[in-house]
């Protein structure tokens, strides 16, 4: 379980992951500009580094950047577990920031033999592959034994505006929040870019040890394939997104026997996988069914 101080959305998010500026309030039927003043996201290039050699560029929000590097790690192939993650620096760079990723010797090893280099990336989860056949693809498969309540799936909604610090100072953030099994929100984590913030969940779930049967992953995007396969590398059984998916990722989910719903509103959702992980009633069912 993650610690209170990481229960919801971090209060404590650094200063600079919003920026207030002076704007001018412009209405059509008035001549008369107004001031005012209106806090923006903070977005900035951040370098991954695996052993002194860069890996990738992503355009961040300067926060929960240990949980990014971990996170992003884990769903790029590069470690297979938390543990093989020795420590992450934050340090700055020119015109931007750095994540320095101490990588346990073997896996610094195999890491650098791989030699991917892909410079310039802002998390299409496609940049820098050369063949079809190199498009992602997570090795584990969903828990069939989870199950969730839909109740809790409302619950989990109901929460989430509340949950998104950020986003209710900018309105231009994504989040991904992790709901326990009952419904309630155990961590969020929010970025510019969607999947940032999904990189940056992932990362504070397997720094913390979260069994990722204990739950399901909430996010505010749509849901593209990429999304799909970084929730699979977690090993979570079910995503619920407010926007809709597209067709690889529906694709994907069947694939990974994950549970995809979708257009989730405050009074229905579509399920477009794994039906029967859904308990429609009764709200009480709300734990994980017999093997």
């Amino acid at each position: 379980m993650l610690p209170s101080s990481q229960a919801l959305n971090q209060d404590d998010a650094p200063a600079e992951a919003a920026r207030r500026v002076p704007t001018l309030v412009v209405a059509y039927d008035d001549p008369v500009a107004r001031p005012d003043e209106r806090d923006l996201a903070v977005e900035m290039p951040v370098n991954l580094v695996y052993g002194s050699v860069p890996y990738a560029v992503m355009m961040c929000t300067p926060a929960d950047l240990v949980d990014f590097a971990y996170g992003f790690s884990l769903t790029e192939g590069i470690v297979a577990s938390a543990d093989e993650i020795r420590g992450v620096t934050v340090e700055d760079g020119e015109g931007g920031l750095r994540l320095l990723v101490d990588l346990a010797p073997g896996r610094l090893r195999e890491h650098l033999a791989r030699k991917r280099a892909i410079s310039g990336r802002t998390g299409c989860g496609v940049c820098g592959i050369d063949d079809l056949a190199a498009l992602p693809m997570a090795e584990r498969r969903a828990d069939g034994a989870v199950t969730v309540g839909i109740a809790a799936v409302e619950r989990a909604l109901a929460a989430l505006g509340d949950a998104q610090v950020l986003n209710r100072r900018t309105r231009a953030v994504h989040a991904a929040a992790w709901a326990n099994l009952d419904g309630s929100l155990v961590a969020v984590r929010e970025d510019v870019g969607r999947h940032n913030g999904l990189d940056k969940l992932i990362g504070a779930l397997i720094r913390q040890g979260v069994d990722p049967a204990t739950g399901f992953v909430v996010i505010t995007s749509r849901c593209s394939f990429e999304m799909v396969e970084k929730a699979a590398n977690l090993g979570a059984s079910m995503v619920v997104a407010i926007s809709a998916p597209t067709s690889l990722a529906i694709d994907r989910a069947r694939l990974h026997g994950l549970t995809l719903c979708a257009i989730a509103r405050s009074d229905t959702l579509t399920v477009f996988t794994g039906r029967e992980r859904l308990i429609l009633a009764p709200a009480h069912s709300l734990t994980r069914a017999s093997p």
